[in-house]
């Protein structure tokens, strides 16, 4: 369930509720009966790993192929001084 924050128009006062996402917001605050306001607040997530597709979670026959066609074989590319 989502953290939700809510800032009272008449005093000020900040609130962090746990909803869930079907729940109506809340209107009234509970200390001056004032209107709530929800806002949205930064989020937080962890990435890990790489994070790409070709890396984690491709097929490794298909990773093989694309390396070869993009000219990623290992190989040092040769010049066109030679």
């Amino acid at each position: 369930m989502p953290i939700y924050e809510y800032v009272c128009e008449k005093c000020g006062a900040h609130l962090e509720v746990l909803q869930k996402m079907t729940d109506k917001p809340l209107t009234r605050c509970q200390s001056c009966g004032g209107r709530l306001e929800r806002i949205i607040s930064q989020s937080s997530f962890i990435l890990k790993g790489s994070g790409w597709y070709l890396t984690d979670y491709a097929r490794k026959e298909r990773r093989a192929k694309e390396s070869k066609s993009s000219g990623e074989d290992g190989k040092a590319p040769k010049s066109s001084e030679e």
